[in-house]
């Protein structure tokens, strides 16, 4: 497993210095966008851009039938990585087939997004190759909508993740369709802690079932050597409630904490390189192919 180090050494006590995850974002290279590519600001979810609908349908069912069972149903059933076995270009050149119905920011297909924000931070982090490839693979769980792989609906597959098993915070967006999911009313899942402790570790606790935790599944269980933080971008870069609002955040532990550094880093990327301006695939494929071999096996099984 690869180590790093979150922090900058004193070179005249030889000590580390813990930096923040401002301290980490480079400010000089890559330029956050004011607009989106429908010319709205990023993440409006009441932008009537054409996908306005679509994208609060989407929410509808996902808040309505993400259970605490059916989290549980879904590790069950993915966690036999029996739907096929192919490298890890083979499954982003899979992703062509795929538009995100829960994105209001971009309807291109998947592959460019990854190559977009994977581009965006090699240009501002050259030397964190790891950090290269967590942005390219971030998001290949997205297969599940294929039907090799379930042909899960999009609302078990996409969009913002957020705990089961505890009460939904109010920060989740379109946080008004909970009232319909059967957790909702239940005791056992409705207060602020539900079914887990303060400190825990968010290794222990349910997020709603989706590409993010089924990726994380299948580079844990494939043997990566993506370090700690690679695998926690993989895991919960969708779980905005967090990212944007510290909701949720009595259950991290401080391996957490420290992990959620570069996790702060790696969503400006996500969320801001998403553009018209496409990635030209063949010229960064050698680069990326390389990164693959040296962190994952030629096959994996999914």
């Amino acid at each position: 497993m690869v180590t790093i180090c979150i922090g900058k050494v004193d070179q005249a006590k030889g000590q580390k210095i813990q930096l923040d995850a401002n301290e980490l974002v480079s400010n000089d290279e890559f330029a956050l966008p004011e607009k989106n590519a429908f010319g709205n600001s990023f993440r409006d979810y009441e932008a009537d851009n054409g996908r306005k609908d679509i994208v609060e349908q989407h929410y509808e069912s996902s808040h309505i039938n993400q259970t605490y069972g059916f989290v549980k149903q879904m590790r069950e059933e993915y966690m036999k990585l029996d739907k096929a076995e192919m490298g890890i270009w083979e499954c982003c050149e899979l992703l062509n087939e795929v538009v995100d119905a829960s994105d209001p920011d971009l309807d291109e297909p998947q592959i460019q997004h990854l190559l977009q924000s994977a581009e965006a931070i090699r240009k501002d982090y050259p030397n964190e190759d790891w950090l290269h490839l967590t942005a390219l693979i971030h998001d290949l769980g997205k297969i599940l909508v294929l039907p090799k792989f379930g042909g899960l609906p999009q609302w078990a597959v996409v969009g913002d993740t957020f705990p089961v098993g505890c009460a939904f915070d109010e920060s989740n967006v379109h946080h008004k369709y909970f009232k319909e999911n059967p957790d909702f009313n239940n005791p056992k899942y409705n207060t602020r802690n539900g079914v887990y402790i303060e400190g825990c570790g968010l290794d222990n606790v349910l997020m709603s079932w989706g590409h993010d935790d089924y990726m994380y599944m299948v580079a844990k269980e494939n043997g990566t050597t993506l370090p700690s933080a690679g695998l926690f971008i993989v895991r919960y870069h969708s779980f905005y409630p967090l990212h944007k609002y510290g909701a949720y955040s009595q259950f991290m532990n401080e391996e957490d904490k420290e992990n959620f550094k570069w996790l702060k880093v790696f969503n400006k990327y996500d969320l801001y390189s998403k553009s018209k301006v496409l990635v030209d695939v063949e010229k960064v494929k050698p680069y990326y192919e390389s990164l693959i071999a040296k962190y994952f096996p030629a096959k994996l099984k999914w």
